[in-house]
């Protein structure tokens, strides 16, 4: 046996793999059980917790679903405790359960005109049998892959997507001094990063580049998000272009110290830094809530000192602040956003000593 063949035989050993069809309604099912306890079978890594499809995106998938298109597999990994975490899919899945929850109206439709104002419940019911037992195959990669083969996995699947790739494009779009300023001042801060454990599927991928712009704009966007409702990387994009022609070495100061504040009081006072506990990876949308609002904290009390340090997990279990941050749909409407970065703001000034 040649060298070659004797090598792709070993490798292939590590890519153990099973296909399943789940019922839509199977599907869903297995997404929305125990949610809250974060004990659903099929969940969505922190990593991928911002839900980015826009409802006439959603709406086409619905519609290809009807139309009996041919629709991608769904890719998930089987983790020690049996959960499924979707590699890809994840937006897919949560349209699903949007629809069938009543949470998405079908819009912009050119094909299936007469879709177009629908809800789940709009549909009589022999069309509502149909869609829930419309199947998805799913790709179950084993509990036995290693973490080497499923961040392989995870990079093919997802080479050139918009999620993973929007800062390494804005960076050779929106060339500048405000450009310059996120990679070279703060993305370097080597508090700021220490504060944030980044998964290895986007350590490469600019995370911290990112996370810095969304701080930025959403303290120089409050409160009117709209622009974040209908798409984040649009929202970011145009506020990349316009600090690429109004930038100063003022605002670059002042931008500067408000960094480098927020990421001291943090640090200071939250037990896990940005993180939501001991061993997590950072969460793009728990990052905004804790930045941001730590921020308009300051703002308010500049010299606040806290009878103790903050430990987030007592914050997660308040409902309404856990499902702004939990990231499972809508996750940059104006009302996510303001309830979870007030929520923040009051609760650390609610701290003071």
């Amino acid at each position: 046996m040649s060298d070659l063949e004797t090598q792709i035989i070993e490798l292939k050993k590590t890519v153990a793999y099973d296909s399943k069809d789940y019922t839509i309604e199977i599907l869903v099912k297995k997404y929305l059980d125990r949610i809250d306890e974060k004990q659903n079978e099929i969940f969505v890594p922190e990593y991928q917790r911002d839900f980015v499809w826009d409802d006439y995106r959603q709406s086409r998938l619905i519609e290809s679903i009807v139309l009996g298109l041919p629709i991608p597999p769904i890719f998930v990994a089987e983790n020690s405790d049996g959960r499924l975490e979707i590699v890809d899919g994840s937006q897919r899945v949560r349209t699903l359960s949007a629809f069938l929850n009543n949470q998405l109206t079908l819009s912009g439709l050119e094909k299936v005109t007469k879709l177009n104002g629908i809800t789940f419940d709009d549909f009589d019911i022999s069309r509502k049998r149909k869609f829930n037992n419309t199947t998805f195959t799913v790709i179950v990669l084993s509990e036995s892959a290693t973490d080497e083969v499923k961040n392989d996995l995870f990079e093919r699947i997802n080479k050139g997507s918009d999620i993973l790739r929007n800062m390494e494009t804005r960076k050779g779009v929106y060339r500048g001094g405000f450009t310059d300023f996120l990679y070279n001042e703060c993305a370097s801060n080597l508090q700021f990063r220490d504060s944030i454990q980044l998964s290895k599927n986007v350590q490469k991928r600019q995370e911290y580049e990112e996370l810095a712009l969304r701080f930025f704009a959403l303290v120089d966007l409050y409160p009117k998000y709209t622009e974040f409702s209908r798409s984040v990387k649009d929202a970011l994009d145009h506020y990349m272009q316009k600090k690429q022609h109004e930038f100063d070495v003022a605002e670059k100061k002042q931008k500067l110290n408000d960094f480098n504040r927020v990421v001291g009081f943090v640090v200071n006072n939250f037990e896990f830094g940005f993180l939501k506990g001991p061993d997590k990876d950072v969460s793009r949308i728990f990052f905004e809530a804790i930045a941001v609002g730590s921020h308009f904290a300051l703002l308010e009390a500049p010299n606040i000192v806290l009878n103790e340090k903050i430990d987030v997990r007592y914050w997660l279990r308040d409902k309404d602040f856990g499902k702004s941050v939990l990231g499972e749909y809508k996750t940059h409407s104006t009302e996510n956003l303001l309830k979870r970065i007030h929520f923040v703001k009051d609760h650390v000034l609610s701290m003071r000593t």
